[in-house]
């Protein structure tokens, strides 16, 4: 059963700009608990994975408010970690990028003033302070929408063993405390909540959230095929102009990486009122457009469907919530450590209020191995596909930093709990099973039709 088609705002369809208004700069104004970072969309959504987290709520053809009539009586978030610096190795090729350019360069005329003195300075792997706060939002989001659930009891949290990733859970906490604390209605006295089992990120280790021991597709390098191939379509011609302009000789890589600064040097601000970087202005909303589809085409062709081996890579999650949907022991032989799902104080299947958070790649994965996305075709890697083409999928709006999956489990006026999933509140119709017009199945028959992750996916194919 395919999604409700879901229509991008037309400005992100078309391309065209003229007419419409910026938000305001003002954080207060254009960066909510609710609804994410909404400035600047017109750049700032086409980011890919390195998107700052917006809410999908006006883009979701099915309301996401809890249903009148039902009330909820599970809830399961998974998150991304929070906006980062770059990693390491990316950082250095950036500095590099910037010395070059201001070593070679003929000219620094106009918009491109600023890289003549421009510093790198940026951090390296950890979150930024605006990462920290997208995670705060993101504890008092998850309280304010479950808080009859959350007013009761505290959420078992689990993290990958990366310090970004712990410090994101450290982060959510903060905001979930503190708005309990603020709750008349919450328990006196009860515990807080705290990170239970950190997972290690270990190459040998059995990790849901980050899995790294199927060894065929380790050594998989699709993505980078698909990804060269598509960057030959729309970056050539960015490179003529850039070197035209600057006077300095550049690769297609050095001008993707241009790109990527317009995001990492945007949210590493050091100020609560982020405004673009001047790195935007160095490309046009059509090739904004590209870059955001190669990031799709990354993740798509790297951990999604089109990879034969990604959607396996979250079939050990699927399987870890399907035992907390039925209150059964986790049965799985792929990515799961059996040590601590057979414990229940390391994985309970008692509790109504779950956090797990992770990495852009583990949850693309995941998204896939619960077949959110059967609805999408393989991407091209000729041409941008929009958002109603691919069903719904982008890497921007299922894992920008701090994305969030909801998984619901709600009692309504039948007897039998329904289950429904929301990726950055926009209501997913699920897949697999018989869905209502809400988007929702029966919990037994969603589990059913995960029959792909039950069966162990294709985990045989990772050793041959």
């Amino acid at each position: 059963m395919g999604v409700s088609a879901v229509l991008l705002p037309l400005y992100l369809l078309s391309g065209v700009t003229s007419g419409l208004a910026l938000p305001a700069r003002n954080q207060s104004t254009c960066d909510t608990v609710d609804q994410g970072y909404q400035c600047f969309p017109q750049t700032s959504h086409l980011w890919g994975q390195y998107a700052p987290y917006f809410s999908l709520a006006n883009e979701s053809a099915i309301s996401p408010d809890v249903p009148a009539g039902c009330r909820v009586t599970f809830a399961q978030v998974l998150s991304r970690h929070g906006a980062r610096y770059p990693t390491a190795s990316k950082g250095e090729k950036y500095a590099a990028l910037i010395e070059k350019i201001q070593a070679d360069a003929t000219s620094f005329a106009g918009k491109y003033a600023f890289l003549q003195s421009y510093n790198y300075s940026l951090g390296a792997d950890d979150l930024t302070p605006f990462g920290e706060k997208e995670l705060v939002n993101s504890g008092i989001k998850f309280y304010q929408r479950y808080e009859s659930l959350a007013k009761d009891i505290v959420p078992f949290i689990r993290a990958s063993g990366s310090s970004r990733v712990v410090a994101s859970g450290q982060k959510f906490i903060e905001g979930f405390q503190n708005t309990k604390r603020k709750d008349p209605r919450a328990r006196p006295g009860q515990s807080s909540a705290q990170i239970n089992v950190v997972i290690s990120e270990a190459s040998t280790a059995n990790n849901t959230l980050d899995p790294g021991t199927c060894t065929v597709f380790e050594d998989s390098e699709l993505a980078d095929d698909i990804e060269a191939n598509f960057t030959a379509t729309f970056v050539p011609a960015i490179r003529t102009r850039l070197e035209h302009d600057l006077g300095v000789n550049l690769t297609s890589k050095e001008v993707t990486y241009l790109m990527d600064m317009c995001s990492f040097d945007t949210i590493s601000q050091d100020t609560v009122d982020l405004t673009l970087s001047p790195f935007c202005d160095l490309f046009t909303h059509d090739e904004w457009i590209n870059y955001n589809y190669l990031k799709s085409l990354d993740k798509y062709y790297g951990h999604g469907a089109g990879n034969p081996l990604g959607p396996t890579q979250g079939v050990g999650y699927a399987n870890e919530l399907i035992a907390r949907l039925t209150h059964t022991p986790v049965h799985d032989d792929t990515s799961t450590n059996h040590t601590l799902d057979s414990n229940p104080t390391t994985f309970p299947l008692n509790s109504t209020l779950y956090a797990d958070f992770s990495h852009d790649n583990g949850i693309t994965s995941i998204l896939f191995a619960l077949g959110l996305y059967n609805g999408t075709t393989a991407l091209s890697s000729t041409s941008a596909e929009n958002i109603t083409a691919t069903d719904g999928y982008s890497s921007a709006w299922t894992v920008p930093f701090a994305a969030r999956m909801y998984v619901e489990m709600m009692q309504c006026q039948t007897a039998e709990s329904l289950v429904r999933v929301l990726v950055n509140d926009r209501v997913v119709p699920l897949h697999g099973c018989k869905v209502d017009a809400l988007g929702r199945c029966t919990r037994d028959d969603f589990v059913r039709g995960l029959s792909f992750a039950r069966s162990g996916g294709d985990w045989g194919e990772c050793f041959a």
